[in-house]
């Protein structure tokens, strides 16, 4: 995603009263939230990808990869019954990936000096990246490693998943385009060999709690990036192929959050109108709002939770920071009919502002650092602080002689040295770690 792209169920009325409260906050200056720590998302204690854009639409986003747990299901769907209903992040552990702890391990290895430090990295959760049909196996047995866990503790694990495999994916930039394209029997592939191999794997684990993240870099460069022939070519099938996701996957356990982009994105005034448009049509076609938990911003992105001194210009954006682009998110949403819904942010890399030259830098920032720890309900109407994003993993290649290469990734902004989107990026995951805020 090169422009301002990168980046946060079901109804639930604490939306209503923090619609009202976050509304006296006058523009987009910043709403005020806790960033408070924790590996658990409790009730008291409690991100490809990269993405830019600059003027009044922009969309960015690096790719991200995960690992594996390796192998198929056993079908864990037996045990006893955990509340699957309201904030899926609430009182709920949240489940540790395996593949993760074992790429921190290797910059362990190959800094002895801050291993403390690093280690302190596989503690925290991440999300699951679903970027080919080939990963959609494994599927059922991170599920089985959750049940594993939950059933030992008592109490629910969350475990939470990116859909991220849409036909002509990230229409408008190169970083992170995926393996469909936007023919007969890619869409067909996409609905039967991907979308409803999750659905199976979801249902069959209907006493854990699962967190779908769909499509991003799909539905905002609708609204911002029709100019593009790419996205032109690309409007009827996403538009079809996301409302096939959320019909096939929403059930009483899978809580849904559609990519909303992120403030640098879709924070002017028309492009969140155009944006909530969109957001309503695919959630008709899909059978209705009542279908999704919410939505999702800052996904795999940099953009700041509370206002900061920046380098760029907001060129007339009045939202400068996640948290005041997610009330006027909501203002759009309810504007275009839809209400009652979350928002789950992105705090994986956000921790400091002040560090981009371009507001529409979305690929491996120099500078940046790990943002607020995963935590639930931290400001009113978020669900989750969750890194969506696992800090670590590149959102594009620097090389320019490599396939997939994005000129955002050799900018000013970027850092040197990235390998393709997804893969382990060791230096820049200690940077990350060592400009954490708040510290590690």
């Amino acid at each position: 995603m090169n422009q301002l792209r990168k980046y946060v169920s079901r109804s639930r009325p604490v939306w209503l009263v923090s619609l009202v409260m976050l509304a006296a906050h006058a523009g987009c200056g910043g709403a005020n939230a806790p960033a408070n720590g924790g590996a658990t998302a409790g009730g008291d204690n409690s991100g490809t990808n990269g993405n830019g854009s600059t003027g009044n639409g922009s969309n960015g986003n690096g790719g991200s990869g995960d690992g594996g747990a390796g192998g198929g299901s056993t079908g864990t769907g037996t045990g006893t019954p955990v509340p699957t209903t309201g904030n899926p992040f609430a009182g709920a552990q949240l489940y540790v990936n395996p593949d993760y702890a074992a790429e921190v391990d290797t910059s362990i290895a190959a800094d002895p000096a801050d291993a403390a430090q690093l280690a302190k990295m596989k503690t925290y959760s991440t999300a699951i990246w679903l970027d080919s049909i080939a990963k959609v196996a494994r599927v059922g047995a991170y599920l089985d490693d959750a049940a594993k866990q939950q059933a030992a503790s008592g109490k629910p694990v969350t475990t939470v998943f990116v859909i991220y495999d849409l036909p002509g994916r990230d229409c408008h930039a190169n970083a992170s385009n995926g393996e469909l394209s936007l023919s007969a029997g890619d869409q067909s592939r996409y609905k039967s060999e991907y979308i409803d191999a999750i659905a199976a794997a979801f249902a069959a684990h209907p006493n854990q709690r699962i967190v779908g993240i769909v499509e991003p870099d799909s539905l905002p460069n609708l609204a911002t990036n029709m100019s593009d022939p790419r996205c032109a070519a690309a409007d009827s099938i996403y538009r079809d192929s996301v409302a096939y996701a959320i019909k096939k996957l929403a059930a009483a356990n899978a809580s849904l959050y559609i990519d909303a982009a992120h403030s640098g994105w879709l924070g002017w005034p028309n492009n969140l109108t155009a944006s909530a448009t969109i957001f309503s049509q695919v959630l008709q076609a899909a059978g209705g709002a009542d279908k999704i938990r919410g939505f999702a911003t800052n996904v795999a992105n940099y953009s700041v939770l509370n206002e900061t001194p920046e380098q760029f210009d907001y060129q007339g954006n009045p939202c400068h920071d996640e948290l005041t682009y997610a009330q006027k998110l909501g203002q759009a949403l309810a504007a275009a009919g839809i209400s009652n819904k979350s928002f789950l942010i992105d705090t994986s890399r956000n921790g400091r502002g002040d560090i981009r030259q371009q507001w529409g830098s979305w690929c491996n920032v120099h500078g940046a650092g790990i943002g607020a720890r995963p935590v639930a309900d931290p400001a009113p109407g978020i669900d989750a602080y969750y890194w969506v994003k696992p800090p670590g993993e590149s959102d594009g290649t620097a090389d320019s002689a490599a396939p997939r290469f994005d000129q955002a990734c050799s900018n000013a902004d970027a850092t040197p040295g990235a390998p393709q989107a997804g893969e382990w990026f060791s230096s820049s995951f200690i940077n990350l770690v060592k400009n954490a805020n708040p510290p590690l």
